[in-house]
């Protein structure tokens, strides 16, 4: 087993420390683009009012009403719960395990509480647009998004380990 400078053994190491937040960090860019007006409940309503009629010709206005809600909030899920999945990546690639493990509490937590903040700054941003509404009801809808996440990597990694490194065989001699 090789050992770094730090006497931290290579397989223990993060990968690539700060490359690991390349994708957390872009997908907060994502989260603050449709934080703007561009993305308020009137753009997406027309636009989804426009491809419905494509579709299906005439569509009632509360259909399309409808249907803009419950598509914002999957939004909502979605986005969240990706986020929370790349901070729990970046976090892994920073923090290492002592034994190995490819889940731990800290990074779970780390990633949960982040994403929170992140949806929370999300909201209260949007409470000074005036065509967005910052609610405490979507915090809530993102932090459950992350929490079932991490329980998801949580079930899924708890007992796997990163695989370790081939050692090399050493030519022992045999002194006659």
């Amino acid at each position: 087993m090789s050992e770094s400078v730090s006497g931290t053994p290579t397989h223990l190491r993060p990968q690539s420390d700060w490359k690991q937040w390349i994708p957390a960090l872009i997908w907060i860019g994502v989260i603050s683009i449709e934080s703007t007006d561009m993305m308020s409940s009137d753009h997406t309503s027309s636009l989804l009012g426009a491809l419905l009629a494509r579709l299906f010709g005439q569509v009632d206005i509360f259909t399309v009403m409808l249907w803009n809600h419950y598509l914002r909030k999957l939004g909502h899920v979605v986005g969240y719960a990706i986020l929370s999945w790349l901070l729990f990546r970046a976090w892994r690639g920073t923090l290492p395990s002592p034994s190995g493990r490819l889940w731990t509490f800290a990074w779970a937590q780390l990633a949960f509480w982040i994403t929170l903040v992140v949806a929370s700054l999300d909201e209260f941003h949007q409470s000074f647009i005036p065509s967005r509404t910052g609610r405490w009801q979507d915090v809530v809808l993102d932090g459950t998004a992350a929490l079932g996440v991490q329980l998801l990597l949580f079930l899924r990694l708890r007992n796997k380990t990163r695989a370790q490194p081939a050692t090399k065989p050493s030519l022992a001699r045999a002194d006659s």
